[in-house]
């Protein structure tokens, strides 16, 4: 009998320290979010951030939060000798905790570890070329993004994305992009919605604004997105993101449908920030 009690006993505080875990996550993550910030974290993101100055002060601050809950939560992990500098990880958590800023409450929940490579780096990729033939390929990469818990990126790429805001190519933002997308365990274009409404209109969007992409891209039409977004669609919803944050005005002027659906779902305008 006394056992019996015992076991019951262990398996309530099990449940309860279920029930209570997102409410104790939400309670830290709140300690973390308004301690002052640092000053040379400040300087740093300034100088790092080209549209930082630009946001809102609100924003600016809730940008702030979201970077110091990001580097308690994230480990950085430096590759082929690379030393991770505070610089690094205040560069990467910056742009990502851009994609933040309509405060779902989630800060990458599967990712724990961000690999950082001085340049472009090369996997082993097994590539089907004919029935029942593989091929391994060594490919050149600059970033990815794993389903499981890991985002891997190229400082240099880094670099040169944050000195080039305007030109819609960040490696930052379309890897965090595709980690909102596997949230769900499926890399397919469509991030958790905050309502199951959102989703139809979603759909509707994104299938004729990637339709469109791949028949300028066939008919070797320029868009203002890049044209890797025609690969896939989860490739489009990294690509659109890209431009949105980095290319806003034009994405307005040609797209007004797709600006108007990653303005609802990230709840920010980036032409505010973004000077032509």
């Amino acid at each position: 009998m006394g056992a019996t009690i015992i076991i019951f006993v262990i398996i309530g505080l099990i449940v309860a320290g279920i029930l209570l875990s997102p409410h104790l996550t939400k309670q830290r993550r709140n300690r973390i979010k308004y301690r002052a910030f640092p000053l040379l974290w400040q300087a740093i993101i300034e100088n790092n951030l080209p549209i930082y100055l630009n946001l809102a002060p609100d924003e600016r601050r809730r940008l702030q939060g979201h970077i110091q809950v990001f580097l308690a939560e994230k480990q950085f992990i430096g590759c082929k000798g690379l030393q991770v500098t505070e610089e690094m990880k205040l560069t990467i958590a910056s742009v990502s905790c851009l994609l933040l800023l309509n405060e779902r409450g989630e800060y990458f929940p599967k990712l724990r570890s961000i690999l950082i490579y001085p340049s472009t780096y090369l996997v082993n990729q097994t590539v089907a070329t004919g029935d029942y033939v593989v091929e391994e390929r060594r490919e050149a990469r600059l970033g990815e993004s794993w389903s499981r818990d890991q985002v891997v990126l190229s400082w240099e790429q880094v670099q040169q994305d944050i000195h080039n805001w305007k030109d819609g190519h960040n490696v930052v933002l379309h890897e965090f992009a595709h980690q909102l997308d596997q949230e769900d365990g499926k890399a397919e274009g469509v991030p958790i919605l905050p309502r199951k409404s959102d989703y139809p209109i979603w759909a509707q969007v994104m299938t004729a604004e990637y339709q469109q992409l791949c028949n300028d891209v066939e008919q070797n039409v320029k868009s203002v997105m890049d044209s890797y977004g025609a690969t896939k669609p989860a490739e489009f919803f990294a690509v659109a993101t890209e431009t949105f944050f980095e290319k806003p005005h034009q994405l307005l002027q040609k797209h007004p449908a797709l600006y108007e659906l990653l303005q609802r779902y990230y709840q920010v305008n980036p032409g505010q920030w973004v000077q032509d």
